[in-house]
């Protein structure tokens, strides 16, 4: 590599602070009324992406969040895990009420996002997402990595689309589907879980249509709403057949625009 002479050292140095200072002098307005632990989160890298999925470089979860940048088009990858037990029902949470976004919404298992670090980037068997997949489970549900085995995540297809929480805040991710089966033990984050459950496909259903009734208080995460309606249910009629999603239901080539 070519090394700096002292001049670029100095202009490179200028130019990271300047890029720190916006989230820097944001997060210290949030810690003025969030949970302390989710705004220090907010300073994990995300992989910024094109369209197509190809990293173009690291960014903070705060930057990334933010309707403002998600409206210029900043996108970013992400995951969401389905976790079945022995009786195929799906386990899902509440996500807590410290969370900065969609809080008090049920969602599925884990959604979250592989960071830009060594180990979660590797495209291979996508082997990065669901390295990043484990490290989430354990954090926010408890699940200890040895019942949550990388070969044990069966990676479906990636969904791209975009949601707004509120004006300021957003979601705007290709998000890769994995697929679990396994029973496991909990022991839940409360800063991150407020609430679990497994559920059967009948009663998910009527979360979803009673999620559409103001009086019915029940809020759904936006994209599990929309894994749900498009996709998750073929996929887990297909699990309580065959005891596994079957190789017809992966599709790695496309990225579903929805």
């Amino acid at each position: 590599p070519i090394p700096c002479v002292p001049w670029q050292s100095q202009l490179w140095t200028l130019a990271v602070t300047q890029l720190e200072k916006p989230m820097e002098a944001g997060l210290a307005e949030l810690s003025k009324q969030y949970d302390a632990v989710q705004v220090q989160l907010l300073k994990e890298e995300c992989i910024l992406i094109d369209e197509d999925d190809n990293p173009t470089g690291p960014m903070d979860k705060y930057t990334t969040h933010l309707m403002e940048k998600i409206n210029a088009g900043m996108l970013h990858r992400a995951f969401s895990v389905f976790l079945f037990n022995s009786k195929c029902e799906l386990l899902l949470h509440q996500r807590a009420g410290a969370k900065i976004t969609f809080p008090l919404y049920w969602t599925n298992t884990c959604c979250s996002h592989p960071l830009w670090i060594d180990g979660e980037m590797e495209v291979k068997d996508n082997l990065g997402v669901k390295r990043a997949a484990r490290r989430k489970l354990e954090h926010e549900l408890g699940i200890d990595p040895s019942e949550a085995p990388i070969e044990g995540f069966t990676y479906l297809t990636r969904l791209h689309y975009k949601a707004a929480f509120d004006e300021k805040w957003g979601e705007h991710e290709i998000d890769h589907i994995l697929i679990m089966q396994r029973d496991v033990k909990l022991n839940v984050n409360e800063n991150e879980i407020g609430d679990y459950k497994y559920v059967t496909p009948e009663e998910l259903k009527q979360m979803i249509e009673d999620s559409k009734d103001p009086s019915k208080n029940l809020l759904i995460t936006p994209w599990f709403e929309k894994i749900a309606v498009n996709f998750l249910f073929k996929w887990w009629a297909h699990l309580k057949e065959f005891g596994r999603v079957p190789e017809e239901d992966f599709d790695h080539a496309t990225i579903h625009r929805l």
